[in-house]
C-alpha cells in the first residue's frame, strides 16, 4: 500500500443486489487495502430472519452497524485503510459507521428497480434476496449534502464503475488494472 492510500475508508452502499460486494472486492484488490464485507457481521437470528424476507428493525441493524464500523476500524489500524460493502441504508447507520469511521467515504450504488431484481433472481447461497428488495428501497435515504460520497449507476459495468471512483478518489493513475475477471454483482 502506498501512503496516499493511508486513512483511506471506502464504503460500497445500497440495497441488496446493487452490487456492494463486488465493488468493494475491486477496490480492495486495486488499492491494496482489506476488505470488510458488513454480511459476514450479522447474527444467525438477523440472518435467519432476513433469508425469511423479514426486514430487521433499528434496534437490529445498530448493533450490527457497530460491529461493522468495530471491525473496519481494527482493519484501517493495521493497514492503514479499508474497504467496506455495507447497505448503510439510513443516515443513522451512516452517522454510526463514521463515529467509528470519520474519513468515510460513502459510494451509493443505485439503479433501476428491475435490474435489480433480475441480478437477485440469480442469487444463490445468500441469505438476502428478492423479498427484502422494496423494503429495502422505502427504506434508503440517499446521500445528503453534508455525507462525503457519491451516486454511482450500476447499469455501468464494475470496471467503469471502479475506474469513476478511483479518478473521484485521485487514484486512477496510482493503481494496477483489473487482472482478473470481474467478480458477478452481488
Amino acid at each position: 500500500m502506498t501512503r496516499e492510500h493511508s486513512g483511506r475508508v471506502l464504503i460500497a452502499m445500497g440495497v441488496c443486489g446493487a452490487g456492494k460486494t463486488a465493488l468493494a472486492d475491486i477496490l480492495a484488490s486495486r488499492l491494496s487495502l482489506p476488505m470488510v464485507d458488513a454480511d459476514d457481521h450479522h447474527s444467525d437470528l438477523a440472518r435467519d430472519a432476513m433469508s425469511r424476507g423479514e426486514p430487521l428493525t433499528d434496534a437490529e441493524r445498530l448493533p450490527w452497524i457497530d460491529r461493522v464500523g468495530e471491525a473496519a476500524q481494527t482493519a484501517l489500524n493495521a493497514d492503514g485503510g479499508v474497504v467496506i460493502a455495507c447497505s448503510a441504508l439510513r443516515k443513522i447507520y451512516r452517522d454510526r459507521l463514521r463515529e467509528h469511521l470519520p474519513a468515510a467515504f460513502f459510494i451509493h450504488l443505485t439503479g433501476e428497480r428491475d435490474l435489480i431484481a433480475t441480478r437477485l433472481e440469480g442469487r444463490r447461497d445468500h441469505f438476502v434476496g428478492q423479498p427484502l428488495l422494496d423494503s429495502q428501497l422505502a427504506t434508503l435515504e440517499q446521500l445528503s449534502a453534508d455525507e462525503s460520497g457519491m451516486v454511482v449507476n450500476i447499469a455501468s459495468s464494475l470496471e467503469k464503475i471502479s475506474e469513476a471512483v478511483l479518478r473521484k478518489m485521485g487514484d486512477a493513475a496510482s493503481v494496477s488494472p483489473i487482472t482478473s475477471p470481474a467478480p458477478e454483482h452481488s
